[in-house]
């Protein structure tokens, strides 16, 4: 009787820029060292949020940051548009953080790949 297995391939590592699925993968995968932030006001992150994100709203960000993740942990990082997003991610990097990713699409991408969420 043959055996057959069924492998799980090991996500991609990370990019400056990265999609949703990407980071799905790398969260199934079970890898925990990486954060996911939200710069969203307290406001928008209360009301929902990508399942296990923190929040460092844009003011606060690196020093929020620098007080509790190492330089070298791997970010994936949204806000309210693509644009904020990069802005937050060009001041982590500017900060010594040297794995940053700008999640593309943010929030309404990831609700609209049915992933999971946090919030009221």
């Amino acid at each position: 009787m043959f055996k057959f297995f069924r492998f799980i391939p090991i996500p991609e590592l990370i990019q400056d820029k990265s999609r949703v699925s990407a980071l799905k993968d790398r969260l199934d995968w079970g890898e925990p060292a990486l954060t996911i932030v939200d710069v969203r006001d307290r406001n928008a992150y209360n009301a929902t949020r990508i399942m296990g994100a923190i929040a460092m709203p844009m003011d606060e960000l690196v020093e929020r940051a620098l007080a509790s993740l190492e330089l070298i942990r791997d970010i994936y990082v949204y806000g309210e548009t693509d644009e904020q997003t990069a802005k937050a991610a060009s001041h982590l990097r500017k900060a010594g953080y040297e794995h940053v990713a700008e999640l593309i699409g943010g929030l309404p991408a990831w609700k609209k790949a049915r992933y999971p969420v946090e919030g009221v």
